[in-house]
């Protein structure tokens, strides 16, 4: 089964060109940092990376990088590069990020491990968990030399795979954790179980376990509820499960979900929001309940979750008339 967070080409116009400056200071008086993190493969997200830099720079923010992204960038010396690594954001107020699905996700595993709020701005196609779009580069830039934002708390899950009883991986997502087939041509025999009782048994493709924020990613294409943010819960989705009773279900967040792997079935994996992957053996048991840790989001707008769902998925909305007044 494919990577679900594969990003999207963007479009080939740039944003309107930041204010450069001739000489921009290393950092602001009160020392303000902001990390960026770029997807370098695409060329509009380089431009856009250094016209982000460029308007912080020309406000006394200082910026911070990794050296990996650093060698695919036209940046000032007064710059600074760091490693990847849990200690790369420390210090810093904001960990901006320019991508689409895929690039958001690797900024949550920074954003995670530092707890410093992720700002999102979507190059790709839907971008979920992005707050602004390429267009409003200029925008962003203003509001975070203003601080002119919020920051809201994400649910995370803890993962932990169990063999023959014994701990063998410890994983986290912000999406889901999904179990898998590993082979196409045979399907995936499971027992789903929540707070220590079996539920059902069948064959599938996989059982994905997502949290609200995930509803509306891979948990979404397998036919999941549509769960708004707000709302502390858990949830289990089948995938193209062979048997009557496959309906996803959504629990409270303290409910601890479990995938049992057959041991007659053939090797499964074990996918975190589609960026890490582990290996499931017959009989592996995957738990997922909820994680000690959040993400951390900063918010710009205050637009409904409803109007989010609009304008993302281009859901038709013609003919509505508005509540009586």
């Amino acid at each position: 089964m494919t990577t679900r967070n594969a990003e999207h080409p963007e479009h080939p116009e740039h944003p309107e060109r930041l204010e450069y400056a001739e000489h921009v200071p290393d950092a602001s008086g009160d020392g303000r940092t902001v990390f960026l993190l770029t997807h370098t493969g695409r060329p509009a997200a380089l431009r856009s990376a250094e016209l982000v830099v460029q308007g912080l720079l020309r406000n006394g923010i200082g910026v911070r990088v990794l050296a990996e992204e650093a060698a695919d960038l036209t940046l000032p010396p007064s710059v600074r590069t760091v490693e990847a690594g849990e200690c790369a954001v420390d210090g810093c107020e904001l960990l901006v990020v320019l991508g689409g699905d895929g690039t958001l996700l690797r900024g949550a595993e920074f954003a995670r491990a530092s707890g410093v709020p992720l700002l999102g701005v979507n190059l790709g196609r839907v971008g979920f968990l992005a707050e602004a779009e390429r267009d409003d580069l200029d925008k962003v830039v203003r509001r975070v030399v203003d601080r002119s934002y919020e920051v809201e708390e994400r649910m995370t899950i803890d993962v932990l795979v169990r063999t023959d009883g014994r701990i063998v991986h410890r994983d986290w997502a912000l999406n889901e954790a999904a179990v898998e087939k590993a082979a196409r041509e045979r399907m995936l025999e499971v027992v789903m179980e929540i707070d220590g009782r079996p539920v059902s048994r069948f064959g599938c493709d996989g059982v994905v376990c997502a949290t609200p924020t995930g509803s509306t990613a891979y948990a979404f294409s397998a036919g999941g509820p549509v769960v708004w943010p707000e709302v502390e819960a858990l949830l289990m989705v089948p995938i193209s499960a062979h048997a009557l009773f496959t309906k996803p279900l959504v629990t409270t967040p303290e409910a601890v979900l479990a995938v049992e792997v057959q041991p007659q079935t053939p090797n499964g994996v074990l996918w975190c929001d589609g960026r890490r992957s582990v290996e499931l053996p017959a009989g592996a048991r995957v738990e997922v309940r909820r994680g000690a840790v959040p993400v951390r989001l900063a918010r710009l707008h205050h637009a409904s979750f409803a109007d989010r769902l609009v304008a993302k998925f281009a859901l038709p909305v013609a003919g509505w008339r508005g509540a009586p007044h």
